[in-house]
């Protein structure tokens, strides 16, 4: 079994959609602000500045995550999905290492997130990975957004 973390190309954008679809499907819903990011990657999240990464296991996509500019050095963790068949073998960790490497190697300020507490294994992996939690915003952009995790990564 050969892993690799790999960064974004346009042939990926449908594994990338279909990936998070899976997952929004499955616990929540597909919102309509889901729908137009998942569906125009470089769009939204390549072109203002941003990147995405993916984990394959020979030559087949079996994850990835986002790193999506709010503001310069402020970054969103997002996007983050793992195939069914593949969760458990701790690679939302080598994705979530990838994209925290990446950030600090960038010089990125912090990354935040946006979760829902009903998701207990990513919230403790998100502790685990020194994120905190910050008071979440009245008006977040998901509506199935309850908690809103900051990492600093200046220290």
């Amino acid at each position: 079994m050969s892993i690799s973390i790999i960064p974004f190309e346009k042939k990926f954008s449908k594994e990338f959609k279909e990936l998070n679809i899976a997952w929004l499907e499955k616990y929540f819903y597909v919102e309509p602000h889901d729908e137009e990011v998942l569906s125009n990657p470089e769009k939204y999240i390549i072109t203002p500045g941003g990147t995405i990464f993916f984990i394959q296991e020979n030559d087949k996509i079996v994850g990835t995550v986002a790193l999506m500019k709010i503001e310069d050095g402020i970054y969103e963790l997002t996007k983050m999905a793992i195939i069914p068949s593949h969760q458990g073998k701790h690679l939302g960790q080598k994705l979530m290492n990838h994209a925290i490497a990446y950030a600090k190697a960038q010089k990125l300020k912090e990354l935040i997130l946006y979760s829902n507490r009903k998701l207990e294994n990513a919230i403790y992996i998100y502790f685990k990975y020194g994120f905190k939690e910050i008071p979440i915003e009245e008006k977040n952009p998901y509506s199935r957004g309850d908690i809103k995790m900051k990492l600093d990564l200046r220290s």
